[in-house]
């Protein structure tokens, strides 16, 4: 199922459930300051032109969603994927790799026999 992150102002929350999405946005269109927020919350620097027409692209979207559940669906099977699928994965094969001089050959620094990366978390980090 489809997962879209909006938010919520009158609850004050976030919500990542497609059908709760539908049922909450059917009451109401998808308004500018819903967008807002979830570009806020997505980090996404978005023009006023663009939210306006993600606006009205969510709330065509939504409409959509409303025509969908007017629809007699219960003697219709749930499923996964329209196709028939099959195990595409291939049987795992030991195979020779590189060793350790051949994959460091390269590295811009190495420690001993490792990777040495620029530190990026503090020692007060909860990582």
């Amino acid at each position: 199922m489809a997962c879209i992150w909006f938010w919520d102002a009158d609850f004050e929350r976030g919500c990542c459930s497609l059908a709760f999405f539908a049922e909450y946005a059917m009451a109401k269109k998808i308004d500018e300051t819903q967008v807002r927020q979830v570009a806020k919350l997505s980090r996404l620097d978005l023009t006023d032109d663009e939210v306006a027409r993600f606006s009205t692209e969510l709330s065509a979207i939504v409409e959509y969603i409303e025509k969908l559940n007017e629809l007699d669906v219960d003697s219709v099977e749930p499923l996964a994927h329209c196709l028939p699928i099959h195990n595409v994965f291939r049987a795992d094969e030991i195979k020779p790799s590189l060793d350790t001089e051949a994959a460091l050959s390269n590295a811009p620094q190495r420690h001993e026999e490792y990777f040495k990366v620029p530190k990026i978390l503090d020692d007060n980090s909860a990582a």
